[in-house]
């Protein structure tokens, strides 16, 4: 399924990541274990955020995604389902045969 992990880092635990070479490893962890297929980078409310589109394969993987974020960074961690152009008409399509139902 495809997800958009939102990762907000700390900014104490974020700044020292970055000074002793932390942060760059991590987010390298990330693209190799993720294989996002987009990622993007943003102070977002006052932060340092980073933006990651992939697709999640089980459920059960979410704790090894989402831990080193909070150990190493200390970070908010936000994973959601998300879906593109396609999934969209194909769920609007779908949404209109079930709602049928209710007429």
């Amino acid at each position: 399924m495809r997800m958009l992990l939102k990762v907000s880092i700390d900014t104490e635990k974020g700044n020292q990541a970055f000074r002793d070479g932390t942060l760059p490893k991590v987010m390298q962890w990330a693209r190799e274990q993720l294989n996002p297929e987009a990622a993007f980078f943003s102070p977002t409310d006052g932060v340092r955020t980073a933006y990651f589109v992939f697709d999640m394969q089980e459920t059960s993987h979410i704790p090894s995604i989402v831990e080193p974020f909070f150990e190493k960074l200390g970070a908010h961690v936000e994973l959601t389902p998300a879906m593109d152009f396609s999934d969209v008409q194909a769920g609007v399509q779908r949404a209109g045969e079930t709602m049928k139902n209710f007429q």
